[in-house]
């Protein structure tokens, strides 16, 4: 039996909505349970439907996308969101995953990598466009040295091994799991333990916050 994973699309733009509900439910594994036109609407739609994952755009009306991930995890702190943007959108994108975002993604993905954008936020690990990870890392170490960076970061690198740091690397670049595995000829489960016990051992709760620590470490 087909487990399916449940989807809320947030977009103010009709024709948005319409495509991806077309490509989405296209995979054997999505359903697509409902629509929202701005953030206010996407509270209510979450309340009653508890979807597994949202996509989110960040520029609506009445209220933006930010406002809306800051709401959705302060009420339901499981909730899963995949920011879908424009490069226009970079302030907003930095204060969505701040807010709580597990992905950020570029509106020109193709179907293929916005599908397994949402597998693997609905497995619980965060991904962003590979594109501009590096632009979300400086942004976000920008902010983190402007509030003074912990003495202790730099101690945490000799707690990892190599093929953890090799690892947190990767994890930095962007790539999912699977794309780590393939990379380092691993299994998908083994780098998923990999990673869970690295983002224990430098203290973070998900990959986002991993690439700022390895840029932190200078790992990158």
């Amino acid at each position: 039996m087909t487990t399916f994973i449940r989807i809320l699309i947030v977009d103010d733009q009709r024709l948005m909505r319409d495509g991806l509900r077309i490509l989405l439910e296209l995979e054997p594994d999505f359903e697509v349970v409902g629509e929202a036109e701005n953030g206010r609407e996407a509270l209510a739609a979450y309340e009653q439907l508890l979807p597994d994952v949202v996509l989110m755009d960040i520029r609506m009306p009445e209220m933006n996308g930010v406002e809306a991930i800051r709401n959705l995890r302060e009420r339901w702190p499981d909730a899963r969101v995949i920011i879908l943007t424009t490069f226009d959108d970079d302030e907003y994108v930095f204060e969505g995953l701040r807010a709580g975002a597990l992905g950020y993604l570029l509106k020109d993905v193709s179907a293929e990598e916005l599908a397994e954008a949402i597998r693997t936020v609905a497995a619980g690990d965060a991904l962003i466009d590979p594109s501009v990870t590096r632009k979300v890392v400086a942004e976000f170490a920008r902010l983190a040295a402007g509030r003074g960076a912990s003495a202790a970061v730099g101690n945490l690198a000799e707690s990892l091994s190599e093929r953890e740091v090799e690892i947190l690397r990767l994890v930095a670049e962007g790539l999912t799991n699977r794309q780590i595995a393939a990379r380092l000829y691993l299994a998908e489960g083994t780098v998923k333990n990999y990673v869970s016990n690295i983002l224990g051992k430098i203290g973070v709760r998900d990959r986002t916050q991993a690439a700022l620590r390895a840029r932190e470490m200078g790992l990158i």
